[in-house]
């Protein structure tokens, strides 16, 4: 572990364990002078991981409770979703996935294997690409367009399939569509043999926090298939949300049974 980062760490259980402490007492408990404890401390404030009380004194900063938040939320979807992703299994018989974004990836946190023989491979901690996946495209499609712009443009686009997305336009034109009805569809987009719908879970403060998806070969099921699947797994992952405690089911709910003939044309 390099110095600094040491430091930072030991500053910030320091704040967490004792309180408010002033520039002499982080300079005397690092054991450094008081201008390298203030560079330190002006790098964390500046990152909102401490903030400056009074003049003197310093406190934790907000960035470190966001994070706190998110590390919470992100052990509770996986242990609030398993009862739901086992049931949404057991009713469809097809491949049921958790993910999660991390580092311009979705991430497989979870996983109900299909009961068929022929299924898609995949397995948890398995990493996917985001522009050509059900689930990837779900996780940022509710993002504030200037950090939907900036993703699309760091995108690399690796073509997949003759149905991949290939370009920032198409795939910022794709997360419109998957905002707007609130589910998402890779028709053999990441593998041509496998076609797959996802839907949002939602966390406390409203964001997405997971996405769940349904894969099927397309040698079991065709689209229409498919599609008559979309209420069911909205309605999973609304109520995954409920247990989140999202304060607001309507979005998901109003868009269950309305999965008609455009919505399945417009994925042709």
């Amino acid at each position: 572990m390099s110095q600094s980062l040491e430091r930072g760490l030991a500053v910030l259980t320091r704040l967490a364990t004792d309180g408010s402490q002033t520039l002499e007492q982080v300079a005397e408990s690092l054991g450094v002078h008081k201008s390298t404890a203030m560079r330190l401390l002006r790098s964390l404030e500046a990152n909102h991981f401490v903030r400056r009380e009074d003049v003197s004194h310093y406190r934790l900063g907000s960035a470190l409770f966001d994070l706190a938040h998110r590390a919470l939320e992100d052990l509770d979807v996986r242990g609030a979703a398993r009862e739901h992703l086992v049931e949404l299994g057991e009713r469809t018989g097809h491949t049921i996935h958790l993910a999660t974004f991390e580092e311009d990836q979705a991430v497989y946190v979870d996983k109900v294997d299909s009961r068929h023989s022929v299924r898609m491979y995949s397995r948890v901690g398995k990493r996917a690409p985001m522009h050509c996946t059900a689930v990837g495209k779900v996780l940022v499609a509710e993002w504030p367009a200037r950090q939907r712009r900036e993703l699309a443009r760091r995108l690399s686009y690796p073509v997949l399939t003759e149905s991949t997305i290939t370009t920032p336009e198409a795939f910022l034109a794709e997360l419109d569509r998957v905002r707007e009805q609130g589910y998402a569809v890779d028709h053999g987009e990441h593998e041509d043999f496998i076609h797959c719908i996802g839907a949002p879970v939602h966390g406390a403060r409203g964001e997405v926090v997971a996405a769940i998806s349904l894969s099927v070969p397309k040698v079991l099921l065709d689209l229409d298939g498919l599609m008559a699947l979309v209420d069911d797994l909205l309605g999973t992952a609304r109520r995954v949300s409920a247990e989140l405690d999202w304060p607001d089911t309507q979005r998901v709910s109003s868009t269950e049974g309305k999965i008609d003939d455009q919505d399945r044309d417009q994925h042709r």
